[in-house]
């Protein structure tokens, strides 16, 4: 449980002191957090409030989105926000094709350069940028990283320091290239962030809520951590799950079972 943190969009509807106050009891120390809760609660309430429960803030969630006007700026203030809350890293969506675009080389293209843009920022504020590249299927309008390799050739020019990847099991499970690539990223020094979710099916409309808890899903999950472990990866393990039937369950009740398929499949 040292390396187990639950992040918030698990339990999206659980009000975050309550989240905090669920944590503390379970003996969870590490909660990843998403902007949506800073602008509920500011980012300095949110700061004390874990602080001050005893936990530790693993990432915030998320910046990126680098096809929309004003990606700048926006991704400016999720660097403060990263900051002032204590979260060493910050997740990084890239955002899919421009509209009317059909040129993907030229997006991942403007995302390697906006990624070059950010590092001065980041590496002032002591925060680490981390790249998510996401599953296939998001790759016109969510995301148009869409392996870790090609997360791994975008962020090659800057330093590892300041800019890693993450790897998310929801995202990179099909990929028989992955473990390589894990590797890969253990030897550059890249993984920054690692999160867990299972794959089930079928999906539902829309798809971008189909994830599953740990165990719930086909995704050898206790594989992918002791790759990133043999890859030099000892940081959190962060469950992050996108489901409305979860959502609509109590949030202690879905922490419980996410503490319990996390010791069962992952640990």
């Amino acid at each position: 449980m040292k390396r187990f943190a639950l992040n918030s969009a698990t339990t999206k509807r659980w009000p975050l002191p309550d989240l905090v106050a669920g944590c503390v009891d379970a003996g969870v120390s590490g909660v990843g957090l998403w902007r949506e809760d800073l602008a509920a609660h500011g980012a300095e309430a949110t700061a004390a409030l874990v602080r001050d429960a005893g936990l530790t803030v693993t990432s915030l969630c998320r910046g990126g989105f680098f096809g929309t006007p004003g990606w700048l700026d926006d991704n400016r203030r999720a660097i403060d926000e990263a900051a002032a809350v204590g979260a060493p890293v910050l997740v990084l969506v890239s955002g899919g094709l421009p509209d009317g675009s059909r040129d993907i080389d030229g997006a991942r293209a403007h995302v390697r350069d906006a990624i070059g843009e950010l590092v001065p920022y980041a590496r002032g504020a002591g925060v680490r940028l981390a790249v998510e590249p996401l599953h296939p299927m998001f790759c016109s309008d969510r995301c148009v990283v869409a392996s870790l390799g090609q997360a791994l050739d975008l962020v090659s020019p800057y330093p590892a320091e300041t800019v890693g990847v993450v790897v998310d099991t929801y995202h990179l499970w099909w990929d028989d290239q992955v473990w390589a690539q894990i590797a890969r990223a253990g030897r550059e020094g890249r993984i920054a962030c690692f999160q867990i979710a299972d794959w089930v099916t079928p999906l539902p409309a829309g798809v971008l809520l189909g994830r599953g808890l740990p165990g719930t899903g086909c995704v050898d999950l206790r594989r992918f951590r002791e790759a990133v472990d043999a890859a030099g990866y000892a940081g959190p393990v962060e469950v992050e799950v996108f489901a409305e039937e979860v959502w609509a369950r109590p949030g202690r009740e879905v922490l419980d079972e996410v503490v319990a398929g996390y010791l069962t499949h992952v640990a």
